[in-house]
Parts: structure tokens; sequence; C-alpha cells
């Protein structure tokens, strides 16, 4: 598994783009394992800092018990459609996938912890957008194991 960090010094264009991604928009989707071993779908905000992705979890949340009960998780950026006849412009999606970390509570100085903080242990980030001139899909895909890769279908 990897910190962000990690993917980007390994790949720093294309952390670069994948990160771009995800700030381009403020609310992402993150998918967790409910006790049942079902999916859970949430929304979630992240944030990029000292080399590692983070998110929280409000007390109480389903999403963070999930977490911790099992870590594993795919958090997708917002996804934007370009305008009508102009596919070429859309900027793509980006995905990642890994182990959730604890890293402790967030606030609670004055009260209560304001909810629960985790760093992404990263298994596989991806990228998905056209080509330039969209006559294919372009997938770039990071991890550990086997660095950067990519395929496109028409």
């Amino acid at each position: 598994m990897a910190s962000w960090s990690e993917v980007e010094a390994a790949e720093p264009a294309f952390a670069a783009r994948v990160r771009e991604l995800f700030d381009a928009e403020k609310h992402k989707t993150i998918a967790t394992v409910r006790a049942d071993g079902g999916p859970r779908i949430s929304g979630i905000e992240v944030e990029f800092a000292d080399g590692e992705l983070t998110f929280g979890s409000m007390p109480q949340a389903r999403k963070g018990a999930d977490l911790r009960r099992d870590p594993r998780f795919a958090l997708h950026s917002a996804s934007v459609a370009p305008p009508e006849g102009k596919e070429a412009l859309w900027a793509g999606d980006a995905k990642v996938a890994g182990l959730a970390v604890p890293a402790g509570p967030i606030g609670g100085a004055d009260g209560p912890p304001a909810g629960e903080l985790f760093r992404a242990d990263l298994r596989e980030v991806v990228l998905t957008r056209l080509t330039p001139t969209a006559s294919a899909l372009r997938i770039e895909w990071w991890t550990p194991e086997g660095g950067l890769r990519s395929v496109e279908r028409e």
C-alpha cells in the first residue's frame, strides 16, 4: 500500500491530474462495506495534506462504523459532463481505492470530537478521460506493485 506522497513521487504528472479532479468539486462519493457485506455509497469531502489523502466521518455515522469494521473503500471524484458536442473538453474522472487507516479524532479541543479522521492507504489510483480527439476512452491506473499503466478503448 502507499501514501499519496508515494504516488506523487512515482508519477508526479499523473498524481497532479488526479488531484486536480478531486480538488475541482467539493463533494465526492465513497463506497464502504456494510456489516452484511453489501456496498454503501456516501457523500464525502477529502483533503490532500502533508503527503496524505484524508477524509472524515461524523460521530455515529455508518460510514465510520463501516471503515472501522472493514477498512476497504473506493473513492470517486465528482463527474462533470462537458457541454453537448464538446466531449473532448471532458476533464475526466479520478478514483482511488485502498484501506482507511484511523488517524484520530477531528476537532474536539473545546468539547467532544467532531468526527473521526482517516488517511488513505492506497492500493490503486485511476484516471479515466478521453483521448484529445475524443475518439477513445483512456484509462490510466497506478498501483504500488505495478506502477503506471494505461489502456485505450474505442
